[in-house]
């Protein structure tokens, strides 16, 4: 099984960036969707983007479309959220997860989850 881990969080005037990364522990991703989440102090956890590793189409909520942009590295097993342009609504905690489904933005529908980074986005 897949574990992952986040780092990159910090925090950034609005209207800067920063670069999160997705770490696979033990495993390749050759076989998983990879997805970015967010979640926000009394908020539920909400869909920021996905890659499919093999298949190469990439998936963004309409919130980041623009912004945020998922790459990966297939050498160094990771997966990468650039995230340019932030806004102080961008703040949260940013998860990592692993799913068997293709296109996949649900949470329910991710198996495997990293512990998360704070991203905070002040104005």
């Amino acid at each position: 099984q897949v574990q992952l881990v986040e780092s990159g969080g910090g925090l950034v005037q609005a209207g800067g960036s920063l670069r999160l990364s997705c770490a696979a522990s033990t495993h390749t991703f050759s076989a998983y969707t990879l997805g970015w989440f967010r979640q926000a102090p009394g908020k539920e956890r909400e869909f920021v983007g996905a890659i499919g590793w093999s298949a190469g189409w990439t998936l963004y909520a309409d919130s980041v479309k623009g912004r945020f942009t998922i790459s990966r590295d297939n050498a160094k097993n990771t997966v990468y959220l650039q995230m340019n342009s932030l806004k102080p609504e961008d703040t949260a905690v940013y998860y990592c997860a692993c799913s068997a489904y293709g296109r996949s933005s649900r949470v329910y529908e991710y198996d495997v989850w990293g512990q998360g980074t704070q991203v905070t986005v002040s104005s």
